[in-house]
């Protein structure tokens, strides 16, 4: 009875159900073996549905062989052995599904009512079998549906399994699960499954066989997902190792590994060591596959991410082209992987701030993936998605809602509303009403998102510190000021620990941390938290590189606070400097710091400069984003000012009216400044005789 102990069963008010369940049971035995064999084996797979396809599988993969429990060989079998549990209320049937469900404390039940050590230990391999040989072979949405529903009885098997011993001969079928599950999770029930296979594969086979050396690669992937980065780094170093000694440094899965390496070094923020292993990479697998094999290209495409992350935004692109030209030509144009190309070409183009070839490139993949995949599978749910932040980017809030709901709705029906692709759109549809002035809606979705990375994930996870970082920001637009700085800090904490205090993610959370205190006032603190995330993003991104240029210019604008208005222009000139290399004049980016500038002659009385700023930013923002997005209408709101100043009244009055009538239009909250507007255009009317006093 070691195994009941395990598993206590909770003590229930009416002690006679179980006494009923048990009579049950013994009519249900003398009636039918097989509906006794399902109902033994239901206590290692989920209760919420169970039908005839789990079996099915595993009879169709399986070998031919003796069982003590034979389960039903057929559906109309299946049928017969449920309605049986059916009719003594052992079981409930789902109108119309073709499979049944068993309550929660009968499942529990079921499971104490095995007293056999040996039966339960064979009833829970026999389980993890069904669901491994159950596993779908491809990721189209109908095999995502069947996927979706395999998922809880993968999870029950797992628990199920970590509660016994080890069994021997199991590792290929536990494996299978691990692998499927990692698609949808990275649960320390994950975890405990891949370390098992670990554990069984060195014991069998030894600590440097090729199948041990590939779970250990494949744990090194679960860790990266969980974030246990040193972990997932010593995991693929042990793997690498292997499979250096064991197939060369040359053989294609060696090289695989080492385009792993890169992708975790990316991930901890070491740029040169992942440029190092992906160039590695590249080049033995041009020498073993040639220039237009996929994997040859998936290294293309990994440099391209890495280039991207540096702000080497040519090579981005050069990177791209080049992949989306062999993808094509190996491929077709049609092809999903050629899509996912497209896809991140708009990524880029919306990074460049070329906004219509970026919305081509999304549409295009939109289309293909529609075609290929359908409306509602996930990679076509992620380009509307993409959409959702390009339309964003341009003020355009409504068509952004749109595509961000239509993104979240697929992908909680797809994934479920937990998964973490949902917990992203939760994300990102909260930034959205942030910017729109929903401050609650976008606390409600902030929290939501929170709470489910915390249970996925842990408290500690850089993902769910990202949503904690992005409370900050919410609670620095409300000015709850103390509650802001307690999320910077918490996120900044975190990520300290989990990433370093020089990893690029860390520096951004101190960069912010840098804007909370300028806001505060507490002009000395802002300093040197942007001091701070400087001297780290120049050392680890380059004095270059477009987010140090950001940090660049936060000084500028902090020095401008301070009254320091020569060294104000040095940082917005620095800043400018590099935005004009890096992403061109007329990148929204550029013309940010080209309208600091303007604010900043200004105050200094450099009237005729400021208007060169200002001209220059305003007719940039029109290019790019349009007459009436909010960028453009607070240069024109500057300009109105500055010719106010200039006691250029027409001029004054027609800027004053274009930003009041704009600001009236667009969705983000631009109260403050239409009332000032409105007050202003008073005082000139009043000044030019048009409103007379009583």
């Amino acid at each position: 009875m070691a195994y009941q102990d395990m598993y206590p069963l909770q003590e229930y008010s009416e002690r006679s159900v179980l006494t009923t369940w048990k009579m049950s049971y013994e009519h249900v035995r003398a009636v039918s073996a097989e509906a006794v064999a399902l109902l033994d084996q239901w206590a290692f797979l989920d209760p919420g549905d169970v039908s005839y396809a789990l079996i099915e599988a595993y009879h169709d993969k399986g070998e031919t062989r003796e069982e003590h429990q034979p389960l039903p060989r057929d559906k109309l079998s299946f049928r017969h052995a449920a309605g049986v549990l059916a009719q003594y209320s052992l079981v409930n049937t789902t109108e119309g599904a073709g499979s049944f469900s068993i309550h929660a404390v009968v499942h529990d039940w079921s499971l104490y009512n095995i007293d056999d050590d040996e039966g339960r230990e064979r009833l829970c391999v026999r389980a993890i079998q069904m669901v491994s040989k159950s596993v779908p072979s491809s990721k189209d949405t109908g095999d995502l549906q069947v996927a979706r529903r395999l998922l809880p009885h993968a999870r029950m098997t797992a628990r199920r399994h970590a509660k016994m011993r080890e069994v021997e001969n199991l590792e290929r079928e536990l494996q299978q699960v691990a692998y499927f599950m990692s698609d949808w999770e990275s649960s320390q029930t994950v975890e405990g499954l891949y370390v098992r296979v670990l554990r069984g594969r060195e014991k069998a086979l030894g600590p440097k066989h090729i199948s041990t050396l590939s779970t250990s690669n494949d744990l090194g992937s679960l860790y990266t997902k969980q974030g246990k980065l040193e972990e997932a780094e010593q995991m693929y170093l042990r793997a690498l190792r292997g499979f250096e000694e064991a197939l060369g440094p040359k053989h294609t899965s060696t090289l695989d590994i080492i385009n792993n390496l890169g992708n975790l070094y990316v991930n901890r923020g070491r740029m040169k060591e992942a440029e190092e292993m992906y160039l590695r990479a590249l080049s033995g697998k041009i020498e073993s596959y040639g220039t237009m094999h996929m994997s040859t290209l998936d290294t293309v495409n990994n440099l391209s991410i890495l280039y991207s992350s540096q702000g080497r935004l040519w090579k981005t692109e050069e990177m791209l082209v080049r992949v989306l030209r062999g993808r094509e030509v190996v491929l077709g144009a049609k092809h999903t992987s050629t899509l996912e190309t497209v896809n991140n070409l708009g990524l880029l183009f919306a990074d460049q701030g070329k906004m219509k070839e970026a919305e081509e490139m999304y549409l295009r993949a939109l289309r293909g993936f529609e075609e290929a995949w359908g409306p509602k599978h996930t990679s076509t749910l992620d380009t509307v998605n993409n959409l959702g932040n390009l339309y964003a980017d341009q003020d355009k809030l409504k068509e952004a809602e749109e595509m961000y709901l239509l993104a979240l709705r697929g992908t909680e029906e797809a994934r479920g509303v937990k998964h973490m692709s949902t917990l992203e759109m939760v994300d990102n549809l909260g930034l959205l009403y942030a910017d729109q002035g929903k401050l609650k809606e976008a606390e409600d979705l902030y929290m939501r998102a929170l709470r489910g990375k915390e249970e996925a994930l842990g408290l500690k996870h850089t993902s769910t510190l990202n949503t904690v970082h992005n409370l900050g920001s919410l609670y620095e637009k409300q000015g709850k000021l103390r509650e802001s700085e307690e999320m910077y800090v918490r996120a900044l904490t975190g990520k300290e620990f989990a990433l370093g205090a020089k990893h690029t993610s860390t520096l951004g959370t101190v960069n912010n941390l840098g804007n909370l205190y300028s806001d505060q006032g507490k002009l000395e603190k802002a300093e040197k938290m942007y001091m701070r995330a400087l001297r780290g993003k120049e050392e680890a991104l380059g004095s270059k590189h477009t987010s140090t240029l950001d940090t660049v210019n936060n000084l500028g604008v902090l020095y401008s606070d301070q009254g320091k208005l020569g060294e104000a222009e040095e940082m917005y000139l620095r800043a400018l400097g590099g935005k004009e290399e890096a992403w061109g004049a007329k990148h929204t980016s550029t013309l940010d710091t080209v309208n600091n500038l303007g604010v900043l002659y200004k105050n200094q009385g450099k009237m005729k400069v400021a208007e060169e700023m200002y001209l220059r930013a305003l007719r940039g923002y029109e290019e790019t984003w349009g007459s009436k997005h909010t960028s453009t209408l607070d240069t024109v709101y500057c300009l109105a000012n500055l010719y106010r100043d200039c006691g250029d009244a027409a001029e004054a009055k027609a800027m004053y009216e274009r930003a009041a009538e704009g600001y009236e239009d667009v969705e983000v909250d631009r109260e403050a400044e239409i009332l000032y507007t409105h007050e202003q255009l008073l005082i000139l009317e009043r000044l030019a005789g048009k409103v007379q006093r009583k």
